[in-house]
This record gives structure tokens, C-alpha cells and sequence, in this order.
């Protein structure tokens, strides 16, 4: 049987620019009238305000200049991700996260249990505050030994690190490549909300250290129930602690700056007029000042930084590509038609139908395009004007959109982190898939009940 292959993320979203070009020789063309709140300063779309115009259809030559003007239109946000992924460049040539998280797993060796939910504890922080996902796979190969040493199998190794950091990029508390990008494209204060996003951390967290814990004691009870057990019968589960590396000043030093970049960053979001740019300040003075810390030099603090940034460079140039799409539809006065005609089909449904749509549409479009910041460019304008006309806010709109995109990255084959973790640990794809479907399953389920609690208490601002 021939192999299903999806197209590249790239590709795809080219196609859907050709759609949109195409479409504004077909859809009639339409507009809103918006209005600024003066206290805010976020525009709006006044409902009962459509009215048709003269069609605009979208040249060829004009579709090429759409995908350069998303670039533009999205040039503060793609920066924005570059930075941080310069920031985490010279972080991980430190060492200081990886000799850290060794450090703990040597002390907590004798307390299995304790250690694995010290280590999805960690996991999931690196997810909510930074956004780790393909950051983590260089230290799946450490976990997966420290499991077999203390007796357990590499599928352990492989789930505490990969449900510890999807809960915590799921619940998105301060994750800049979905969250923040998310928001900002939504017109909201930078991480506001974050009060609502702990207590879904808290609910996506708690349960996925259980369900780990739960397949570990059947492991104490059985070895061979373990998943995968002839594949680890060839690998040895000794493991020497007393060769990971010991946690020097140096790395200390890294840890606490990055733990003050932190409370400073909160401090921002909590009692400053926080924007793009102070957001970015803060990963460049982390970045650098981490190097300085773990006493790089000037020039390898800037080599690591352009490499940290040319690895993350694939997710940013999406960001713009995906804005294109908006930016086509807009100049081909397309992209109200398009919110009209969506809002009017859900309008019966309710907020609460509206916001539970929200996910399960983006649920399906994670399938497809795997990079979340990519993803909000894309969405975010069409799903923010749809909650204005429908009276959902845009932080339930931003809240919809997270959970879509993060839920189904520990179970969706075609995320290429989630894969590459389940290659690591030689994990088949379909017996993963069968073991975690409950927990996804409960994700999803909390996630919309969060979403209908989020429009009970009228989440804001916005």
C-alpha cells in the first residue's frame, strides 16, 4: 500500500493563496465598517454594517505581491519569533538546561516516581513560559536512558517529556510562538489572561502526570506490558549518573538569569504598557546576558544567536506566508464577504456553539499546517471579526485557537517534532496513538469546558 504524503507546509499554503486569488473572481466583493474604541485603541467590526462593492479580482502578478506584503504586515511578529529563537540558541550552546535537568535526574535516581514528575513538572514550565517543542528533542535520548535505569522502558522516557511539554505549550501561559503571536494579531494586550491559562495548565497538567504514573505502575507490576519491551530488551538499562556533568557556577548563573528574564517579563505583563518590542528586549537581554553568564564569547554569543534563529527561521517565514492569504483577500475585498458569510451560517449556534467551533476547526487545521504561530496568522483575522459579530471575545477566540492547535500535537502524525520524539524512543505511531487517545480525549474535553467558562465569566479584556 502506497504511503500518504502530505505536502510541505509551504506548499500548502500556497495552494490555499491560489485558492484565495481564484476566489475573488468568484465571491462577491464586501465590506464592514469598523470602528476604533478610543480607550482600547482595537478596531472593530460594527455589526449589520456589510454592504457589497464592485468586484476586485486579484491579478496573477498581484497575488506574488500579496505574499510580500504579508511579510511586511507581519514583519513585528516574525522578528519577534527570530529573537526568541536566538535567545534559546545561546542558551542551548551553554549547556546549562541540559546539565540542570542530568543534575536532577542524578539526585532523584532512588525515587522513580518523584523524578518523573519533577521532570514533566520542568517540561511542561519550558512549554508555557518558552514555548518548547523541537527545542526538547536533543534531550530525549538522556530520558529515555534515566527511565531504563530506574527500570521502566524507553516509551516512559519518551512520555514524560513529550505530555509535559504539550500540556504546558497547550495551556500557553506565556508562549510567545502561540499565545503571544495569537494576541497580537487579536489586538490584545500581550499575554493578558495569563490568570486563566494557570488554571488550564493546571487542568491539562495534573491529569498527564496521573495517566503517566498509572502506565508506570503497571510497569511495576509487569515489565513485559510495556509497550515497547522487545525493543529495550537490546539497549542497556544501566545508566551511569556519575558521568553527566557536573552543574558548575557557570551554569547557575545562566539558570537565574533565565528565572529573573522571567519575573521581569511578568513584572512587564502585570504593571507596564507591554508590547511587541519590550517583549523582544527581554529574550535579547536573556540571550546575551546568558552567554555572558556561562562566559561565551562575544563573537559565539552572536554565531549561536543566528543559528538559534536560522532554526526557527522555517516557522517565522510561515507566519508571514500564512498573512498573505489575509492580506490577498483584503486587497481582493474578499475577507469580509468571507466573515459575513461564515458569521451569518453560526449565528444560530451561540457564543458558546461559536467558541467550541473555533477549536474543532482548528484542531483540524493543525493537521495540516504544524506551525502555531503560522497558524494564528492565517485564522486569527478571519476568527477575531467572527467573535466581534458574535459577541465571543477575543481572548475566548485566542483561547480557541491554542487549544486547537496544541491539543492535537501529541497524537496528530503529521507534526514533525511529536514524530521525531516517538523516532527517538522507536515508538510505533499506532500504538502511541492508542494509548493516549484517552488522555486526548480528556484534553479536548477540558479544553472546551474551559472555552464555555471562559464566555460564563466574560474573560477579558476584550
Amino acid at each position: 500500500m502506497k504511503k500518504i504524503r502530505f505536502p510541505h507546509a509551504y506548499v500548502l499554503i500556497f495552494y490555499v493563496i491560489v485558492l484565495v486569488t481564484l476566489l475573488t473572481y468568484i465571491l462577491p466583493a464586501g465590506s464592514y465598517e469598523r470602528a476604533v474604541d478610543s480607550e482600547t485603541g482595537i478596531t472593530y467590526v460594527i455589526a449589520d454594517s456589510f454592504q457589497t462593492l464592485e468586484r476586485n479580482p486579484v491579478t496573477p502578478f498581484g497575488m506574488f505581491e500579496g505574499i510580500l506584503g504579508g511579510m511586511l504586515d507581519a514583519a513585528d511578529v516574525i522578528f519577534f519569533v527570530l529573537i526568541v529563537g536566538g535567545a534559546f540558541g545561546v542558551i542551548h550552546k551553554t549547556g546549562a538546561l541540559t546539565v540542570f535537568l542530568g543534575h536532577i535526574a542524578r539526585l532523584n535516581q532512588r525515587r522513580g516516581k518523584i523524578l518523573i514528575i519533577m521532570i514533566m513538572i520542568i517540561f511542561s514550565l519550558f512549554g508555557t513560559f518558552f514555548g518548547t517543542a523541537e527545542e526538547a528533542l536533543p534531550l530525549y535520548p538522556i530520558f529515555i536512558s534515566v527511565a531504563l535505569a530506574l527500570g521502566y522502558d524507553s516509551f516512559t522516557g519518551v512520555a514524560m517529556i513529550l505530555l509535559g511539554t504539550g500540556a504546558g505549550f497547550a495551556a500557553g501561559i506565556l508562549n510567545p510562538f502561540t499565545t503571544g503571536v495569537a494576541q497580537i494579531l487579536a489586538e490584545l494586550p500581550l499575554f493578558s489572561g495569563y490568570w486563566f491559562r494557570i488554571l488550564a495548565y493546571i487542568l491539562l497538567l495534573l491529569p498527564t502526570i496521573y495517566y503517566v504514573l498509572r502506565y508506570v505502575k503497571r510497569l511495576e507490576k509487569d515489565p513485559e506490558s510495556s509497550i515497547t519491551y522487545e525493543g529495550d530488551q537490546y539497549r542497556s538499562k544501566l545508566l551511569d549518573f556519575d558521568k553527566i556533568p557536573e552543574l558548575k557556577k557557570e551554569h547557575i548563573r545562566v539558570l537565574v538569569v533565565m528565572a529573573l528574564s522571567m519575573l521581569f517579563l511578568i513584572y512587564i505583563i502585570s504593571f507596564w504598557q507591554y508590547s511587541t518590542s519590550r517583549m523582544a528586549a527581554v529574550f535579547i537581554m536573556m540571550g546575551i546576558l546568558s552567554g555572558i553568564a556561562a562566559k561565551l564569547d562575544s563573537s559565539v554569543i552572536a554565531s549561536e544567536f543566528i543559528k538559534g534563529s536560522s532554526n526557527i527561521i522555517y516557522g517565522a517565514l510561515i507566519i508571514g506566508l500564512a498573512r498573505g492569504i489575509s492580506v490577498i483577500m483584503e486587497n481582493g475585498y474578499i475577507l469580509d464577504s468571507l466573515i459575513y458569510y461564515l458569521a451569518s451560517s453560526i449565528e444560530g449556534l451561540g457564543t458558546v456553539g461559536v467558541g467550541v467551533g473555533m477549536f474543532v476547526v482548528q484542531s483540524f487545521i493543525n493537521i495540516f499546517i504544524a506551525s502555531g504561530s503560522g497558524q494564528a496568522a492565517a485564522v486569527i483575522p478571519i476568527m477575531k471579526s467572527i467573535g466581534d459579530l458574535t459577541d465571543l471575545s477575543r481572548q475566548t477566540v485566542v483561547l480557541a485557537f491554542q487549544f486547537g492547535d496544541g491539543f492535537s500535537n501529541i497524537i496528530s502524525p503529521t507534526s514533525g517534532y511529536f514524530m521525531a520524539a516517538l523516532a527517538i524512543g522507536r515508538i510505533n505511531w499506532k500504538k502511541w496513538a492508542t494509548w493516549v487517545l484517552p488522555l486526548f480525549l480528556y484534553w479536548c474535553g477540558a479544553g472546551i469546558l474551559l472555552i464555555i467558562l471562559s464566555i460564563a465569566v466574560q474573560l477579558g479584556p476584550y
